[in-house]
């Protein structure tokens, strides 16, 4: 994102990383300096994936996502208490105190984290949206058509997809089966993650995954929540980003100058060393011949 002085969304780019974070990073930068010059770019933070290294060859700051999700979740919606953010690659669960002057100061009372599995991430609805031949716009809005949602294995992919096939085998509608995941989702989340923890109202969904209408519908529902406790930020798929513009905005003792995607670039573009491997543990021919065992002599009466 870039936000001028007074805190407004200038530009918003949001789009897949496809396992290449520093490629993509270095191409929405580089389509921003296409219109804004470097010179007027006061300072850059960076959070989320690859954050660290990006803002290292950027000269920028790194923000803690989840310091970064509160901040802009503070700003934009100082009455939300719960926030729930889902992306590709891992969910999180923060529940924050703000003050009551907009933009005021915020507390993380508890946040939490769900583990390396890829159940309960943006990652997982876009894989079984793959095997069901759909595109994730096309999974959002068929979800909404099911009225009675089958009960799918929601902790755990391999037991998702065994679901699925005996589903599809049953001649289960698609509508049905998608939105059987997103609920899956929903339950996985409460159970495991919110687990122990109260989530108080109003709730805010964020991250890329807030943007399928079925996950809407299935936190919801699964969290038993009333029409204004749920909340969906104008920007809920950047509201990390722009929590860390926020806060270097309002630390300019912090601010770095932008030094300009040469490094990052230079960085992208070298070439990939090849590394030397090791032999096989398997014994080379000659290593055979020289180690094999003489044959047994039959042993005389």
């Amino acid at each position: 994102v870039l936000i001028d002085e007074s805190k407004k969304v200038v530009e918003e780019h949001y789009t897949r990383t496809k396992g290449q974070p520093l490629e993509t990073v270095l191409q929405a930068l580089s389509d921003i300096l296409a219109r804004i010059p470097a010179e007027r770019i006061r300072s850059v933070s960076a959070t989320g994936t690859a954050g660290k290294l990006v803002a290292e060859l950027l000269g920028a700051e790194f923000v803690n996502e989840v310091i970064a999700q509160a901040k802009s979740t503070s700003y934009f919606h100082p009455e939300v208490k719960t926030v729930i953010e889902m992306g590709g690659e891992d969910s999180k669960l923060l529940l924050i105190e703000t003050s009551k002057d907009n933009g005021g100061d915020y507390k993380i009372q508890d946040f939490s984290m769900n583990t390396l599995c890829a159940a309960g991430t943006g990652s997982f609805l876009d894989q079984q949206a793959e095997r069901l031949r759909l595109s994730i716009d096309e999974f959002s809005e068929l979800s909404l058509k099911s009225r009675k949602p089958p009960r799918i294995a929601g902790r755990c992919s391999v037991f998702a997809k065994s679901d699925m096939i005996h589903l599809q085998q049953g001649a289960t509608p698609d509508y049905d089966i998608v939105a059987g995941l997103c609920y899956a989702l929903a339950r996985n989340f409460k159970s495991n993650i919110a687990k122990g923890k109260k989530m108080v109202t109003p709730v805010s969904f964020q991250g890329g995954v807030a943007a399928n209408l079925g996950m809407r519908k299935a936190f919801f529902d699964v969290l038993e929540l009333k029409e204004g406790e749920f909340t969906i930020p104008r920007h809920f798929a950047s509201m990390g980003a722009i929590g860390a513009a926020f806060l270097a905005l309002e630390n300019p003792e912090k601010w770095k100058k932008f030094e300009g995607v040469e490094r990052l670039r230079d960085y992208v573009s070298r070439p990939v060393a090849t590394e030397k491997t090791l032999e096989p543990l398997s014994l080379s021919e000659r290593h055979k011949k020289e180690s094999q065992w003489e044959p047994l002599r039959s042993i005389p009466d």
